[in-house]
């Protein structure tokens, strides 16, 4: 990359503190920082977001229209979980801390934390890191385009999507209260969404939680097996989890 920064400005920075720049908040654990050049201007072709997510919370399905995004555990685990263009399939990703997991540019995506207290680091490949939310296309897209487009019944869909106000990011939203109603009619959700509302995802230990997400939900996905390490605690990056015995 080329730079035409003029280093010998007065303007130039070096530093930011993302804790100064939210990008949004759901609430006191659930929220998005946000770093891009407009924020430190001597930034290449790199940005970020900053995530903090506490247990089912979810970064809405969205895509990124001018990035790779590869996304890293800091703490807590996650799945990230992405539709493959070209296979046509859905590709599920369980991360815990130290592991990474990349989506291509453009393609559709979302994650959702198995763990209170999960933190992501979302790099991007881009100066900005753009977006376009899954909740704006639904919202803004008129109810009889999508009743004409997939033959589905225009009422239903006017009914379903009437309480999506405004950009989601962070779901479900605040003043949800269709996950138990929605569990109790026997609604299909996905694996990962399934097993933490049955309470089938343990937090207390990651050697278990490990062992059932590769079980339950994710036999093809290669998962070590991981132990918690009781001494190895910061208040920051949270609990450590050493792989392997070692």
């Amino acid at each position: 990359m080329i730079s035409y920064m003029d280093f010998t400005s007065p303007d130039v920075q070096y530093f930011f503190d993302l804790r100064k720049n939210r990008l949004m908040t759901k609430d006191s654990r659930n929220y998005i920082n946000e770093l891009g050049r407009k924020q430190l201007n001597t930034l290449g072709d790199v940005s970020l977001l900053d995530i903090f997510l506490s247990q089912t919370n979810i970064v809405e399905p969205h895509i990124h229209q001018n990035a790779s995004e590869l996304i890293y555990l800091i703490s807590g685990s996650a799945v990230v979980s992405l539709i493959n263009p070209f296979t046509k399939k859905l590709i599920n990703i369980p991360l815990v801390p130290q592991q990474v997991a990349n989506v291509p540019q453009g393609w559709w995506h979302y994650e959702i934390a198995t763990m209170d207290d999960t933190h992501i680091l979302a790099i991007f490949d881009a100066p900005y890191p753009e977006f376009i939310a899954g909740s704006d296309i639904l919202r803004l897209t008129p109810a009889e385009i999508l009743s004409h487009s997939y033959c589905l019944d225009e009422a239903k869909i006017k009914e379903a999507l009437a309480p999506i106000k405004g950009t989601v990011l962070i779901g479900p939203p605040k003043d949800c209260k269709l996950t138990a109603t929605s569990q109790a009619q026997g609604v299909q959700m996905t694996p990962a969404v399934k097993m933490q509302m049955s309470g089938m995802m343990p937090t207390n230990s990651m050697g278990t939680m490990g062992a059932s997400f590769q079980q339950l939900a994710y036999p093809a996905v290669p998962q070590p097996v991981y132990r918690y390490a009781p001494p190895a605690y910061s208040p920051y990056i949270g609990n450590v989890w050493q792989a392997n015995g070692q």
